[in-house]
């Protein structure tokens, strides 16, 4: 919201990634009012769009925040109703684009998830607004998410990309990192790369605390 620059931003939820969850959608207009002094939307496709024309709502938000979940459902269910090209208008305009879990994974050309299961399985057909792999939860206990990332990635199956401990954030402007921040302290994101024999090589970024 800090980053539209404006007093009073337009901000939208898209919650694909959930189906639409009515449970989902309610909180996020209840959360709404920690936020700050906004215009809170939301935009669902089940069973069909709830506004008239998605291009016109979405070009005219300031902030667009895309909920977790199922990340190859999302992919799937947008590509469909031409999200996919919509939203990269949306990020050419100026549009702030922002997400957490899936609504991080989507905007990157790849990653690990469990949408399938929680062996994990790597996807390769992100949006690719931004040209590196994305590992979410990676300090998750639960599920190898950490390992599997820098396995992949490693063997060549996803290209070099930033990792994220729960809580910490990665800030781009355009498909640059301009910043790494944290609610949580003593975080951190991990550049991970190949290392040209089959393996990783990873480089800690720590995060900057930062608090609404």
């Amino acid at each position: 919201m800090q980053l539209a620059g404006v007093r009073k931003p337009r901000m939208c939820l898209i919650a694909t990634a959930v189906g639409d969850s009515r449970e989902h959608i309610d909180s996020w207009y209840v959360r709404g009012s920690s936020f700050g002094d906004a215009d809170l939307t939301h935009l669902q496709l089940f069973t069909q769009p709830n506004v008239p024309d998605v291009r016109s709502h979405l070009l005219s938000q300031d902030v667009i925040f895309v909920a977790g979940g199922s990340v190859v459902n999302l992919l799937a269910v947008w590509r469909a109703h031409g999200l996919d090209a919509i939203l990269r208008e949306c990020w050419e305009a100026g549009v702030v684009l922002a997400g957490q879990s899936a609504g991080s994974l989507c905007w990157h050309l790849g990653g690990v998830t469990d949408s399938f299961g929680d062996d994990l399985d790597p996807i390769d057909d992100g949006l690719g607004f931004l040209p590196f792999s994305n590992g979410v939860h990676d300090d998750l206990g639960d599920q190898p998410r950490r390992s599997r990332f820098r396995r992949l990635i490693g063997e060549g199956v996803l290209p070099a990309g930033y990792a994220t401990e729960d809580g910490v954030a990665l800030h781009y402007v355009g498909t640059r990192l301009h910043d790494v921040l944290s609610v949580l302290p003593g975080r951190n994101a991990w550049f991970v790369e190949a290392d040209g024999e089959g393996k990783h090589r990873e480089t800690a970024i720590p995060a900057r605390c930062w608090l609404p």
